[in-house]
């Protein structure tokens, strides 16, 4: 087959966005493409008569299956447990197929749903699968797909965050916020904190992370530049780059990546803070911009 005319090729960004947006993680989500381009060259593509469907029904079960497993995993996770950041292309958020699913805040919601009603709610409100092809996709009754997406929707609709949405306010928060981290400056960075901001940190236990969330613009502010001092950061410079749709910053040390930073902005105040260090959980930052579109 032509690799012009592959659907496979032709709709990879659809099949990782799939992937990704169930699985979280951009290694995981990469083996699951691998083994769906081994199923789809192992058909008789002339019996498929809609490939597109067919590759993303692939893709969707054998991520199920995957995040079924890895859920156990998970659950003996060294401190929180954060996505994979990904890079992404600025106008990421403006794009109708990717809307704020691929925010790490709501890849942290669809963390707490059920691999099947993460599934589904995917299926039916990212991509606008309705019911009757998403019971064929995962192999269950159209009145049992209902029943699983009103319940999905309901547990994201409660949990979903709210965070402000302008751009060039983010912009400002982010260059304030690398200043105070890059500079020491305690009173700067409690600034940007709001009082009741929280902080998640994922080390996996590899290198120093915080163990469970810190509560409190104080706490925050003296543990982020506490580590930010250690000689074991030394040569870290930030920058800001759009990460998982979402302006944010990154710690570099030459033009590696070491650490994430994305975060909800609120009312002008940063409210959730996520730090990604785990070095295992970096690899998406090393792709291109052009994975999600």
């Amino acid at each position: 087959m032509d690799d012009e005319r592959d659907p496979f090729l032709e709709h990879r960004r659809l099949l990782f966005a799939t992937a990704y947006r169930m699985l979280g993680t951009v290694t995981d989500t990469e083996d699951v493409l691998q083994d769906a381009w081994l199923r789809w060259h192992a058909v008789d593509h002339a019996r498929v008569e809609h490939p597109k469907s067919y590759l993303v029904r692939t893709v969707t079960n054998l991520a199920l299956t995957r995040l079924t497993s890895a859920r156990a995993t998970r659950e003996t996770y060294v401190g929180p447990w954060l996505p994979e950041p990904l890079l992404t292309t600025p106008n990421i958020a403006e794009e109708t197929e990717l809307a704020d699913t691929v925010s790490t805040a709501m890849l942290v919601v669809l963390e707490t749903l059920a691999p099947l009603e993460r599934a589904v709610f995917l299926l039916h409100e990212v991509f606008g699968y309705n019911h009757a092809e998403i019971a064929e996709t995962l192999n269950k009754s159209e009145v049992n797909v209902r029943q699983i997406a009103h319940r999905a929707r309901a547990h994201v609709r409660a949990r979903r965050p709210r965070y402000d949405t302008d751009r060039v306010e983010r912009e400002q928060v982010t260059a304030r916020f690398m200043a105070a981290c890059a500079g020491g400056d305690l009173n700067a960075l409690m600034d940007l904190l709001a009082p009741d901001a929280t902080l998640w940190s994922d080390g996996g236990g590899v290198v120093t992370a915080a163990l469970r969330p810190l509560f409190g613009k104080d706490h925050i502010a003296r543990w982020t530049l506490g580590v930010l001092a250690k000689p074991s950061s030394a040569g870290i410079t930030f920058r800001s780059a759009t990460i998982n749709g979402e302006l944010g910053a990154l710690a570099v040390v030459g033009d590696n990546p070491v650490a994430a930073f994305t975060y909800d902005l609120v009312d002008g105040q940063i409210r959730n803070l996520r730090l990604q260090v785990n070095p295992h959980k970096l690899a998406g930052l090393y792709r291109g911009t052009d994975t999600l579109g």
